[in-house]
Parts: C-alpha cells; structure tokens; sequence
C-alpha cells in the first residue's frame, strides 16, 4: 500500500494505472511513427503530450467506471462481460471525441485512429477479465500475523475474502503467542516455529507484523521481540491501522480513544476548511449549472404523477450536532409518515413513487442539496447527515458516532461508495466505520477520488435504492 496525502492506495492497483497507461502511450507514439516513416519527420514536442494526455484521459476516465476497483463479492462471467461491455462503449466514443480535439489531425489518418481505438478496447478487455481473479503485487510484503483470535481470525478474513482482494498483502501464517489458548484462525496458516519470533521473521523473510492481540497483559505480546523485528526493518502494525490501510474504515471493535486521540489524522485546521470550502463552491455551482435541464424535467414529472410539492425538506444533524434543514427531491408518497413516526427506508419500499424509484436508482433525488453545499449547511464530500431521532438512537448504540459530526456532512461520501445502502443500526455501525475514516484522512485528494467513485457508482447503479 501507498499512501497519498493520507490515503492509502494499493500497489497493484497503481501498477495496472501504470501499465495500461504506458501501453496507450507507446501504442499511439508508434502509430504515429510507423504513418509517417519515411514521408515526414515526427514532431515530438507535439506527439508526446498528446498521446500522454490521451492516455491519462482514458485511465481516468475508466478509473472514475470502476475498471481498477473489484466490485463486492465474487463476480460472474455475464456481470464481468456487461462490466467491460459498459467500459468500451463509453470509452470508445470518448477516445474518438479525444482524437478529434487533440491539435494532430495533419498527421493522424482516421486509420491510425481506429487501430488505436481497437487497442484500447483489448487493453480494457484484458483488464476486466484479469480484474476477476485475485489481484496481487509484483512486490507484494510478506505479512506475519501475531495471534490465532478472532481479531487474527479477522484480519485473515479481510486480507482473503473476495469483497477485499485488493490489498497486495501475501499472508505467511499466524504467530501463536503465549498464553492465547482460543484458536479461531486457520489452523493450516498457524506457524510452529523452533525457535523465536525473530527467527522465524527471518527464515519466512517477513516484510510487516501486524499485531491482532486484543489481550497484551500478563506476557501474552512478545514486546522485546518485537522491537528487535522493527528494528532490523520489519514494519510492525497494529489492528486499527491494518483496517484503515486496508479496508478504508476505521474499525470500532477495534478502536480505543487513545488512538483517536495521540494517533495522526482528525485534523480540523483552517487552511483545510478554506480549500474545502472553495472546493465545494467551485464544484457545487458547476454541476447546479450542468444538471439543471435533469433537474427540472425531474420536477415535471413529481409534478404530473403525484402533484405539489416536489421538493422534500427534512431535519438532519450537521457540523456539531447542529440541525439544519435538508431538500430533496420528493420521491416518496406525500403520506410517507402520515403517523408521525421516522421509519428506515428498506428494499422495496411501499411509499416510493414511480418517478421516486427512477431517480432514487440514477442518484437524481440527491441534486438539490446542491444548494445546501452553496448555503455552506453540506459539504460536497462527508459522512451522510441524519434525522435528530435516528441520531439520539445510533449515538446511544454505537460508540464514537457522534465523531462523524466533526466536519460538515456531503452530499455523497466514502461510505456511499463503499458500502450499499444502509437501512439498521448494523448498517449504520458499518458505515460508521467509513465515517471515521474520512473524517481521520479527509483532504482534497479523498474528495476528489469520492467524486469519481460517486460517478461510478451512478453510471453502474451499485448500491442503488
């Protein structure tokens, strides 16, 4: 794992961006030179940055559709031909619109153009169905895990189930220290070492420790053999950093306040509220201006189905525990709760509309609350506010919720695009946990990448409801 400003990216995943980059590149360069050998002199300074600036618009582009994050859970052969289907026919005309911009059209015949086009299909063929298996590192670290537990049994769970097989992390085994008689890992990873820890560091060639002991009294943790590994450079890590490095949240069965509080990140400072805060402004007046002709044919139709209002205003918890008043559109019932009492919207909701299930799915609901980021009560990017009722009853259940109130809720956030749709406090817990990362890392290099993940999550419908 890398990490940027904050965030961590896995290895892997920058050596794919890399890779197909790199191809696109070099495939553009070399058709541009094999057109024109032997009838014209290559202008450099202008075919580089072209084919450069080509290839990065095509990794963005399928990075933002999701071509370099595998979905949750194990994927089928027909959702993987519809995944890398839906990539090459959005890309292609892109491509050609890209093709058509850029200042080479004296030297770039249209069947140059087209066998680009073809390569880049292949290459995003290639890395649809690739993506299907494990992903893996040419450098992946060798990863030892001190415990046999259910906080071992945990990490091994997320370092090999399918929804998380991005972590470029390769398991050894676990280390069984003593005094830990409750076994719960795989006992085929669990490592019977002759000698110590350190040798059995070396004789693995272990790159990183991560440390899922809950219990450390009583000379459960090997500490002085531990400092040894660290010290002839194996990187030792504990369970809630391993969750955040990997997983993308911040896991509360794992948490203590003392690493809230003495741990990096939760940084509230001014300069990073003006960037955020321009950044909203920026971005929220853009999209107002791009979306307005959706959002008032949205309006006629809640119109013409189910008559006035056609906005929806809700009380929802903000910055501090302040609340503020939310708009949406409406795309429920007007009697939704004609008795008064907040319920969880759920799968197959009654009081949803006809019109209300369209935008719901394509995300069209959320538009208004573009306004409340321009009236500065949302920010573009946070934790999802919610109702004042539902808050008293998470914040009672769940340790540490109100943190999530420590920066200005979003529109969209990491855990929407992390995780499905939440309708219980279980949801609500696992959320959290994303809540908490954000809220620990936030920067606008997160922003931005929520951003793009939003839009993939839009156009593929993933975790619509």
């Amino acid at each position: 794992m890398l990490k940027v400003f904050s965030h961590f990216f896995p290895l892997h995943v920058l050596q794919q961006v890399v890779f197909d980059a790199l191809v696109l590149f070099i495939a553009v360069v070399l058709a541009v030179v094999l057109q024109l050998h032997g009838t014209a002199t290559p202008d450099w300074r202008l075919i580089v940055p072209s084919a450069l600036l080509f290839a990065i618009a095509m990794i963005l582009l399928n990075g933002a559709m999701g071509l370099y994050r595998l979905p949750a859970g194990r994927v089928s052969s027909r959702d993987a031909v519809v995944r890398v289907a839906f990539s090459v026919l959005v890309s292609i005309p892109v491509a050609y619109g890209v093709f058509s911009t850029l200042p080479w059209n004296h030297f770039a015949s249209e069947a140059m153009q087209i066998s680009v086009l073809l390569l880049l299909g292949l290459v995003l063929l290639m890395r649809g169905f690739v993506n299907r298996r494990r992903a893996g590192s040419l450098f992946a670290p060798r990863v030892l895990i001190i415990g046999t537990g259910a906080d071992a049994a945990a990490v091994e769970e997320a370092l090999s189930h399918p929804v998380h097989p991005q972590s470029g992390l390769d398991i050894v085994g676990c280390y069984l220290p003593a005094g830990e008689d409750s076994p719960e890992a795989d006992p085929r990873r669990v490592l019977c070492p002759s000698g110590g820890l350190l040798d059995l560091v070396r004789e693995h060639r272990i790159n990183e420790i991560i440390v899922a002991v809950r219990q450390r009294r009583g000379g459960v943790l090997p500490i002085r053999e531990l400092l040894d590994c660290k010290l002839r450079g194996v990187r030792v890590i504990e369970l809630s950093s391993f969750f955040e490095r990997v997983l993308g949240q911040v896991r509360i069965d794992s948490l203590k306040a003392s690493w809230l509080i003495f741990g990096d990140g939760f940084r509230q400072g001014w300069a990073r509220t003006l960037v955020k805060r321009c950044f909203d402004l920026l971005v929220s007046a853009v999209l107002i201006v791009v979306a307005l002709p959706v959002m008032l044919v949205t309006a006629l139709c809640i119109l013409f189905e189910d008559g006035a209002p056609i906005f929806y205003f809700q009380e929802r918890v903000g910055l501090g525990g302040r609340v503020f008043r939310v708009i949406k559109f409406r795309s429920m019932r007007r009697d939704a709760e004609r008795d008064g009492k907040p319920r969880w919207a759920s799968s197959d909701d009654d009081r949803v509309t006809r019109v209300g299930a369209v935008i719901r799915k394509l995300r069209i609901d959320e538009l208004p609350q573009l306004f409340n980021v321009l009236k500065g009560d949302m920010s573009l990017v946070g934790p999802r506010p919610e109702r004042p009722y539902f808050v008293d009853q998470l914040a009672r259940e769940i340790p540490f919720y109100s943190v999530r109130h420590s920066v200005k809720p979003g529109v969209t956030g990491w855990a929407q695009v992390r995780y499905q749709y939440g309708s219980s406090v279980d949801d609500a817990i696992q959320k959290l946990q994303y809540d908490l990362y954000y809220v620990k890392n936030h920067s606008l290099v997160l922003d931005t990448l929520v951003l793009f993940e939003t839009v993939r999550v839009v156009l593929t419908g993933e975790g619509a409801h």
